[in-house]
């Protein structure tokens, strides 16, 4: 293609509404263009990227067995009701009537929409296993849309779904996507970690997301140094060592403690460590309440309260809901004497002396003894973990990082099935549940994660597999007809050498020329100009190392192809190495 009659509308300044690396070159490249918040127009170079990505989920895909079709976006409320998903999903999904006052959903994922046709196919265990998938627009009410690409309203996702005869064959399916998700995101060029994960609202027994990591991540993720063992933040198991119980410790005695609201100025106050403070949270938990204790130095987990209770919403109780059920203001809530279920961090069992709220304006409780003086629901794993805890696998040391989710693979088993009632009969005629999985990648996601982990000061610079193009050629002088003709000759046999090349053929200075080449992030570049010309050599530059060199234009096909193996085998090893 060229330049000149490309549309590749570049940006010399960043917008001043771009937040985040990605969404700042994506629309400095003229790959993207915002319609409205969290809607994007994909532009013909951030489309060619889209379509890059794709082909190689489609590769991948097939070769586990996965057949590709494509659902309707707009989905009949009735499916989600059968599921119990249109009361329950919440405000992200967007729904609306038609001109008959029927109820319909955008759809944000396709779970009932393929148990629907499946279970209206397939009758025998003969005709299973089906594996499906699908690359197509999906759309999320997000409440804040923002950082570009990376959280829109509406995205290009991928969504496979397994239906299997049995858990077994199940656990094959999900496993088989796992493998084949490891090789498209190594094939992307991308330095990514599988961790365990929550399966939020699409359910299921257990699921893995799939993370680039990048600073900007939204996510974070924990990972063994000594081990396999990774999680999200909202996943990761606290391993706490087990410890006799200490005699029983003072009595419980009041102090007043006027002002003193958060953690750290309770310890300045009365100078104790945060760890031998208890931190009274109130929930509410399906119209209910709940309190939830943790060390003064920890984080309550949400995720981990939800899955205890199994609950449907959980959120922090309101100003409001804290003075009446306490008595108190936020800030003096405490275990003891409370009439709501409490649960209680394990890292917190077998405390004799910890401080709590007095449930009192003002007032502190010190001596607290948890097995004494107050009534535990439950004692779970209801926190953050910290980098100071211990692997839960093999007890070795644990870091945080950031990550950006753009797969996520779930055990769905028959959370959809039952409810839809999608069987089949099995060899001795009896009627069977199918077992499900379901397996994402963020399609649109993919693209913003690559430019966040591979970007300079100048501009993208995109992994190989990934680049619009695999080499732009810059003619600098186009209006020298020697040149033009040898640039144009040097085009024509680049691309029947099966290069995807871009011909900059425009009027316009060499550093405009050289600004966006760097900008649009292509990995291989090459140079002709007058002087070049009249040496008969091409000047070439690695976008991703920078290094130049030259290349004889009479002997360019033969010398082209080792310098593309050069520059492909520099990129190659820089993903063995990270």
């Amino acid at each position: 293609m060229r330049f000149s009659t490309c549309y590749i509308p570049t940006l010399r300044e960043s917008p001043s509404d771009a937040e985040v690396v990605s969404h700042k070159l994506l629309l400095r490249a003229g790959m993207v263009r915002r319609l409205t918040s969290g809607l994007y127009t994909y532009l013909p170079l951030g489309l060619k990227v889209l379509e890059k990505i794709s082909a190689i989920i489609r590769r991948e895909m097939a070769h586990v067995g996965y057949q590709e079709l494509l659902m309707p976006m707009v989905q009949p409320a009735d499916l989600w009701k059968e599921s119990g998903r249109w009361e329950h999903y919440g405000k992200e999904l967007l729904r609306f009537k038609d001109r008959n006052e029927r109820d319909y959903c955008l759809g944000p994922t396709h779970e009932e929409v393929i148990t629907d046709l499946v279970r209206g196919e397939v009758r025998s265990y003969r005709q299973l296993p089906v594996r499906l998938y699908q690359i197509q627009t999906k759309f999320r009410d997000e409440i804040r849309p923002r950082f570009g690409l990376m959280r829109g309203r509406e995205f290009l996702m991928k969504d496979g779904y397994s239906f299997d005869a049995s858990v077994e064959c199940a656990e094959e399916s999900y496993r088989a996507v796992h493998s084949a998700y490891t090789r498209i995101f190594g094939q992307l060029g991308l330095k990514f970690r599988a961790v365990e994960a929550d399966a939020g609202s699409i359910g299921g027994s257990f699921s893995h997301e799939f993370m680039v990591l990048a600073d900007t991540g939204e996510d974070t993720l924990a990972f063994c140094r000594q081990c396999e063992y990774a999680a999200n933040v909202e996943r990761a198991e606290v391993a706490c060592p087990s410890s006799p119980a200490p005699a029983p410790g003072p009595v419980v005695e009041k102090v007043s403690t006027p002002g003193i609201h958060s953690v750290e100025e309770l310890t300045a106050f009365l100078g104790v460590p945060a760890t031998g403070i208890v931190k009274t949270m109130l929930f509410s938990v399906d119209r209910s309440f709940v309190a939830v204790l943790v060390r003064g130095d920890r984080e309550v987990n949400d995720i981990k309260l939800k899955n205890l209770l199994n609950a449907q919403e959980v959120s922090l109780a309101d100003a409001a809901a804290v003075q009446r059920l306490t008595g108190a203001p936020v800030g003096f809530a405490g275990p003891v004497g409370l009439d709501i279920p409490v649960y209680a961090d394990n890292e917190l069992e077998g405390g004799t002396d910890y401080v709590a709220g007095a449930n009192e304006g003002d007032a502190h409780l010190l001596h607290v003894d948890l097995a004494r003086d107050v009534r535990i629901a439950g004692w779970a794993d209801l926190r953050f973990i910290a980098p100071d805890d211990r692997c839960p696998r093999c007890g070795g040391s644990i870091s945080l990082t950031r990550g950006i989710e753009v797969g996520h693979v779930f055990m769905l088993g028959r959370k959809y099935s039952d409810a839809l009632h999608a069987v089949f009969l099995d060899e001795k005629g009896k009627e069977q549940t199918m077992i499900m999985g379901c397996y994402g990648i963020g399609v649109s996601r993919v693209a913003a994660a690559a430019i966040e982990q591979n970007h300079d000061e100048r501009g993208i610079v995109f992994p190989p597999p990934l680049a619009p193009f695999d080499c732009i050629l810059l003619n600098l002088d186009p209006r020298n007809r020697e040149v033009a003709d040898a640039a144009e000759d040097l085009y024509a046999r680049l691309r029947a050498q099966g290069v995807d090349v871009l011909l900059d053929d425009r009027d316009e200075r060499p550093g405009i020329k050289f600004n966006d080449a760097d900008l649009l992030g292509i990995p291989m570049q090459l140079v002709l100009g007058a002087r070049g010309f009249a040496r008969r050599i091409v000047e070439c530059k690695d976008r991703r190392s920078g290094v130049k060199g030259e290349l004889p234009l009479d002997g360019m096909d033969d010398a082209f192809a080792a310098w593309a193996q050069t520059v492909r085998a520099g990129w190659e090893e820089q993903q063995g190495q990270s």
